[in-house]
């Protein structure tokens, strides 16, 4: 099974030019994925910067966008930030997740993360896109989030809440619920508890969040770094800051990870970066799972 993780940063490369199909291209060149997961998507951001739409000018839709680039794919959504058009308009800005997947889908849930105020610095409402997909290795839970950037108090607290529902999830594993009826939307509510969670976490490798990812979870299977399974102690590939200086100026490092329940850690057969790309402000990874 092969993932990518992704933050695509609406497809907008470090020259400047939004170009989702340049994405896809360059994804589909690190692997033949059944699974891509992505953070920045949008909806409503198009049009000029002084009417509100984002640098580069995105399309109206990239949720639908993808769907058309990829067309052998489900490609489910996650809104975390929803906003009103700053000009007279009935459009909404949204701005979120996505995952993109071959493989049959059972559940999709969509976690809204904590926004605890924290009045000293700017935020966003962040998002978890969790999907129950079957795989080669088994079920899977799939889970693309993105963290907040500026307040580590908020970071933190989204971090407990990506525990929360892991231990969550495995409450459902061990004790499920029968279906009501097969045409019910009371659905049987049996999850497995193998997850991966990948996507920006906008912590530095040892940071707190980071660390607190990796912490012991009681009655759960903890998590492990997918990365640090595949290549021990080899100085961490970066993931940001290595062609866009204006955004990161303090330099390259790694902020993006893909972590996997504890008992995938030996099914991980490769766990890379791609250094090369220039698509977006964030390096693609991917995961090989055998």
């Amino acid at each position: 099974m092969r993932l990518v993780d992704w933050n695509i940063q609406w497809g907008r490369g470090v020259d400047g030019r939004v170009d989702l199909a340049r994405i896809v291209r360059e994804a589909r060149a690190l692997c033949d994925f059944d699974i891509i997961c992505m953070q920045e998507v949008t909806r409503g951001f198009h049009g000029p910067q002084s009417a509100g739409g984002l640098a580069g000018g995105p399309s109206a839709d990239q949720f639908s966008e993808l769907a058309a680039l990829l067309p052998d794919m489900t490609v489910l959504d996650a809104i975390g930030s929803d906003l009103p058009s700053p000009r007279a308009s009935t459009h909404r800005r949204q701005f979120g997740n996505a995952i993109a997947t071959r493989l049959p889908v059972r559940q999709v849930l969509r976690h809204s993360l904590p926004w605890t105020a924290d009045p000293a610095k700017p935020s966003m409402l962040r998002v978890a896109l969790e999907a129950v997909i079957d795989t080669d290795v088994g079920p899977l839970r799939v889970i693309s989030t993105h963290l907040e950037f500026y307040s580590e108090a908020q970071r933190l607290a989204q971090v407990e809440r990506l525990r929360d529902l892991h231990k969550e999830a495995c409450d459902h594993a061990r004790r499920p619920a029968r279906a009501e009826k097969q045409d019910s939307p009371f659905a049987d509510t049996g999850r497995p508890m193998s997850a991966i969670v990948c996507g920006d976490f906008n912590s530095a490798f040892e940071a707190p969040a980071y660390r607190r990812m990796l912490a012991p979870i009681p009655d759960a299977p903890a998590f492990t770094d997918a990365w640090t399974r595949a290549h021990g102690q080899v100085a961490r590939a970066a993931t940001v800051g290595l062609y866009d200086h204006e955004q990161w100026p303090d330099g390259p490092f790694a902020c993006d990870f893909i972590f996997v329940t504890e008992d995938l850690a030996p099914r991980v057969a490769s766990c890379e970066v791609d250094a090369h790309s220039r698509s977006s402000d964030h390096q693609p990874m991917w995961l090989e799972l055998r």
